[in-house]
């Protein structure tokens, strides 16, 4: 287990405002491209800011609630499991999908949870392919044995 990080309360904490700031960040982007994009030529800048403040606090509500409900359910189950390995990351995944989806009924909670896990899954997957491929050029190699003295005949 690593000590290095924090406890995990600080570490929700920190995913909730984390997840928050992407989500608000992303949002502004996307919103105020948006904006402008469906504005009048003449108040395309104005029509973008209004959508920005309208709607990027939201989506960054929006990834908060995500973020936050993932990092409870990692911490919970690297709690009950004792160790820190993918299949944390992907259960977690799976309970956010599925507790984000509850309230549209057992199916969508069924899908909601079956689909976020699948992308956790591929998320960790490419992880532990990148570390592999990035691993394999740091290996070190011994150098080359010192000549004999024996005489080599020819």
């Amino acid at each position: 287990m690593d000590h290095t990080r924090d406890p995990c309360p600080w570490v929700i904490l920190n995913d909730f405002g984390g997840a928050f700031a992407m989500g608000a960040i992303g949002g502004a982007i996307w919103h105020g491209v948006k904006g402008f994009r469906n504005s009048p030529v003449g108040e395309r800048r104005i029509g973008a800011i209004t959508a920005i403040k309208a709607r990027a606090p939201v989506l960054g509500g929006n990834f908060s609630v995500w973020g936050g409900l993932f990092s409870t359910f990692d911490c919970s189950i690297k709690s009950i499991r004792r160790k820190e390995d993918p299949w944390n990351a992907i259960s977690a995944g799976f309970f956010t999908g599925g507790a984000l989806a509850i309230r549209g009924g057992y199916k969508a909670a069924r899908n909601g949870a079956i689909g976020c896990a699948v992308l956790l899954a591929v998320i960790e997957g490419v992880g532990i392919g990148f570390q592999r491929m990035f691993a394999a050029s740091t290996k070190l190699e011994l150098p080359p044995p010192p000549p004999s003295n024996e005489k080599v005949l020819v």
